[in-house]
């Protein structure tokens, strides 16, 4: 069980537990979720978690073994556009970290041949590059104790020094 001022992953979202509240309609307790992207935003999720969308943060030395790790992480191959959406929202939705990374190499390398190519950068990458960023920065940057920017950076020169 989870206790107040926790950090938690709601579905995709990282969220802090501001309390935990008793509804006295049917005697259930209560997670009270603030997303830490939006305050203005409130979710109650049962403390039983019957559903699994609740789930701890990644650990720091998780964290850092996932960062050493990403050089090894493949971006998806051969993928046909018309089947591309279709897997980043497996990826993003029902995926792992080392998923979230995919979608990032991914997303990442399209753009960057699309404008080697004098094309236009893909709206579709481009949503899913974000989102899939937004969601694995935010995770890491708790267990990192980083803002979001500096975990970003954080990983980006990790990253180029491991590739060297």
């Amino acid at each position: 069980m989870f206790k107040k001022d926790d950090y938690v992953v709601y579905k995709r979202d990282v969220c802090k537990i501001r309390e935990i509240r008793n509804n006295k309609l049917n005697g259930n307790d209560y997670y009270i979720l603030v997303p830490i992207d939006d305050d203005s935003l409130i979710i109650d999720v049962p403390t039983d978690n019957k559903l699994g969308y609740l789930k701890s943060i990644i650990t720091k030395e998780e964290a850092t073994k996932l960062i050493n790790n990403i050089p090894n992480i493949t971006p998806l191959e051969n993928i046909d556009d018309k089947y591309l959406e279709r897997k980043y929202k497996d990826l993003l939705y029902n995926g792992t970290h080392e998923d979230l990374i995919k979608i990032i190499k991914t997303a990442y390398l399209r753009n960057e041949n699309r404008v080697k190519n004098n094309k236009k950068i893909s709206e579709k990458d481009t949503n899913y590059f974000s989102s899939a960023e937004k969601y694995l920065y935010n995770e890491l940057s708790i267990s990192l104790n980083m803002s979001f920017d500096e975990t970003k950076n954080y990983i980006i020169n990790k990253v180029q020094k491991l590739i060297k």
